[in-house]
């Protein structure tokens, strides 16, 4: 197969993410590449493992998968283990790798889940949003709090102690009294990981034709604060890691491997419609139609759409806005020898007045951001 990615091998261990490109329906929030067809589900299995041995001697050696979507759970057991004899394949996956799949709490029964267990998967990712019906409802949902619960004991049966939930704030006319009441619903059931995500409107979906029309309002800038102030200060008083803007861990160990390959610059290898990779400072991403993803494949070309190399300067901004969205911060020896620039020197006024602003806290060797910076991390990354 032809290869745009031109980077001769590398053996340093690298995450892999599989787009599953179905769903039964499309939430009016989403924004992901997604169809409602099933037809095409045994055409996109062969493809993608054609997708897998054009990548085989570039990225050798994985110890993070991470299944997403669309709706993985749509699959059938027998359909995902098709997936992962073709992973086996043609990689070696460490043992032990963190292995998620994320599922729709309408979705699996208790045979479906055993057989993700068997076939090593040691992490589920469920989609709860909201343990309110009429916010569910609002946002398009095919669950009901009831499935939740239910996924949940289905999980647990199944012998999975690493699961997570994932939760939206932020909707129009939501109180944070109700917002409190979805968090502890979510702690009560003891999770590994919750992740916590302000409700956006994206480009070419259902919500932004509604907000544009002035039917759909989101919080505005000092209500949204609140909401993730409230959100860090609860679930770290329940006992969780802030480990990043979004992402909340029981303990540090639970915190997703995979996705610190993102905010790293770690390798990581993006399989299906619309998935995303990068290695050695070059980023690149398939076509987001289906049928050109299956059309490239069939004539024995990787499915690549664009890329692009990252300079130093792209590499320096990357660093420092995925940096200070986390709870490790900017590790400033390490900022210095990749960059060369010594930023508590280059920029010391400038951090001194965050730090008077509590937004930035400053160790001999980090510069950390406070869940206060973290709400504005974006733009303390571009004023650095």
């Amino acid at each position: 197969m032809a290869d745009d990615t031109a980077h001769g091998g590398n053996t340093t261990p690298a995450g892999l993410y599989i787009h599953i490109p179905f769903c039964r329906s499309k939430c009016p929030y989403c924004h992901f590449y997604s169809l409602t067809d099933r037809g095409a589900v045994g055409s996109f299995l062969a493809a993608l493992a054609g997708e897998m041995a054009g990548y085989k001697d570039r990225f050798p050696v994985i110890d993070t998968i991470y299944i997403g979507g669309g709706t993985p759970s749509l699959l059938t057991s027998r359909e995902l283990e098709t997936i992962f004899a073709a992973l086996h394949r043609h990689f070696a996956i460490v043992p032990e790798a963190e292995t998620t799949v994320e599922v729709n709490p309408a979705d699996g029964d208790g045979y479906w889940f055993s057989a993700l267990r068997g076939l090593g998967v040691n992490r589920i990712h469920l989609g709860a949003q909201s343990f309110s019906h009429q916010h569910l409802t609002f946002l398009g949902r095919r669950h009901t709090v009831r499935d939740i619960y239910g996924a949940v004991d289905l999980i647990i049966t199944a012998g999975f102690d690493n699961f997570g939930l994932d939760l939206i704030y932020g909707l129009p006319e939501q109180s944070l009294p109700s917002w409190h009441r979805d968090i502890a619903a979510a702690v009560a059931l003891q999770p590994a990981h919750i992740s916590a995500y302000q409700l956006a409107v994206e480009e070419d979906t259902p919500f932004m034709e509604s907000h544009l029309r002035g039917d759909l309002v989101l919080p505005d800038e000092e209500l949204s604060r609140r909401f993730f102030l409230d959100t860090a200060a609860l679930l770290v008083q329940s006992g969780y890691t802030h480990y990043e803007v979004s992402n909340f861990a029981r303990r540090p160990a639970l915190a997703s491997r995979h996705n610190q390959k993102y905010w790293r610059h770690a390798p990581y290898l993006g399989l299906g419609p619309s998935a995303h990779s990068f290695r050695n400072g070059r980023r690149w991403w398939n076509h987001r139609e289906l049928y050109r993803y299956l059309s490239d494949l069939a004539d024995g070309l990787l499915p690549v759409a664009a890329g692009e190399e990252l300079g130093p300067a792209e590499l320096r901004l990357e660093t420092l806005f995925l940096g200070l969205r986390t709870a490790a911060g900017i590790d400033l020896q390490e900022f210095q020898d990749r960059f060369g620039e010594d930023l508590a020197t280059t920029r010391r006024h400038l951090i001194s007045v965050l730090i008077q602003e509590g937004l930035l806290v400053r160790t001999d060797r980090q510069l950390l951001p406070t869940p206060r910076g973290m709400a504005v991390a974006d733009g303390l990354s571009r004023c650095l």
